[in-house]
């Protein structure tokens, strides 16, 4: 069956979509009659035409938006919970596909670099999700052969497709551009969704008496790269990148967990959550809890965290007066950076023009580990 993304069913859907109207087009004086047939076969041609461009333009705007990854996602099919599997530490990571990246240097890895499809095992938090790993070529490089890397956790939103971050985001390519650049350090890319957990949108916290996702994210998570890659251990030396519901993520692990993280990027992020019919109960009916998960009031009233933020936003954005304050809410030794378009909405054009000097900021704020 073909791919619900793929290009070949987006080709055959568009050529099929004019052949329709084509047809209709030379079909329309046939049916120019008055009988009860006539009137039929015109509103059947209008109707296929109709339904063909439909589904051509559905198709492309899926495959650029990622809404349904497969047809079991676009059939309903596919929203079990998920299956807890117990590993030790030491299995927390496997390896279960490869795929090479293309740049003006050639495919090989050690002047392109490559990446890992894996499958990540959550000792603490009982949860397994899967993502892509990408390895810098001077991870193949003998002159780093002794060196452990930088980290950057790449989280797409809800519900999102680690997919996309590499095709249509091209973090991979964005990465080794800047690290070519000398604007970022060999940096280790974990690339991921946030919905761990079905479909569920969990706003990556640890539920009262429900799945444990902040864990997963910011204690399993590192400790498996750590024990599958040379990727250093240092909290310094890991930052995380995210989207819309992903960026929400990536600030609070950030500002509630610095020995995870120390660096966070938020793209078009909202700075709070609530309940919805997405998320189900998230605090348990703790209004504490609530407000412990509101970044805004993080920044006020808790203890100044020393880590570093940089926020993206424009005057488009539904978030662009929260980042105001946002700005006007932090404290040192927390250090926060902005970057605010002339115009952009919630889309991947945006954020694709945000993420080039977004890794340029996190070269200046990610510790390089020192040779082994």
């Amino acid at each position: 069956m073909l791919a619900l993304t793929g290009l070949p069913l987006q080709i055959i859907a568009s050529l099929l979509a004019v052949a329709t109207f084509v047809a209709t087009i030379w079909l329309w004086p046939r049916l120019g009659g008055h009988g009860w047939r006539a009137l039929l076969g015109r509103i059947g041609a209008f109707f296929a035409t109709q339904v063909m461009v439909l589904v051509a333009m559905g198709l492309v705007a899926n495959s650029y938006f990622g809404f349904y990854t497969t047809w079991t996602d676009l059939l309903g099919t596919a929203g079990g919970p998920g299956t807890v599997v117990d590993h030790t530490p030491s299995n927390a990571l496997s390896v279960t596909g490869q795929q090479k990246v293309y740049s003006t240097l050639g495919s090989a890895e050690n002047r392109s670099g490559v990446i890992k499809k894996i499958e990540v095992h959550g000792a603490l938090s009982g949860l397994s999700h899967p993502g892509y790993v990408y390895l810098p070529p001077q991870y193949f490089q003998s002159a780093y052969a002794n060196q452990r890397f930088p980290m950057a956790l790449v989280l797409s939103g809800y519900p999102g497709s680690a997919e996309k971050l590499i095709s249509l985001m091209q973090y991979p390519t964005s990465t080794l551009q800047a690290i070519q650049a000398k604007q970022l350090p060999p940096t280790v890319l974990v690339m991921m969704t946030p919905t761990v957990v079905g479909n569920r949108d969990t706003e990556c916290m640890d539920i009262p008496g429900g799945p444990q996702v902040e864990t997963f994210f910011t204690e399993d998570l590192p400790k498996a790269v750590e024990s599958g890659f040379r990727v250093a251990p240092d909290a310094s030396a890991h930052a995380v990148i995210g989207d819309s519901t992903g960026g929400y993520c990536a600030l609070k692990f950030a500002l509630r967990k610095p020995d995870a993280y120390r660096a966070a990027i938020a793209l078009s992020a909202d700075y709070s959550v609530s309940n919805d019919p997405t998320t189900g109960d998230l605090f348990g009916g703790s209004e504490q809890l609530k407000q412990e998960n509101n970044l805004i009031w993080r920044l006020r009233n808790a203890p100044a965290a020393p880590v570093s933020l940089l926020l993206a936003t424009s005057p488009n954005e539904d978030n662009y007066k929260d980042t105001q304050e946002m700005v006007a809410a932090f404290k040192a030794p927390t250090q926060l950076s902005t970057i605010t378009l002339d115009s952009g909405g919630h889309n991947f054009h945006t954020w694709n023009r945000e993420i080039p000097p977004a890794l340029d900021w996190l070269g200046k704020h990610l510790t390089v580990p020192q040779p082994v």
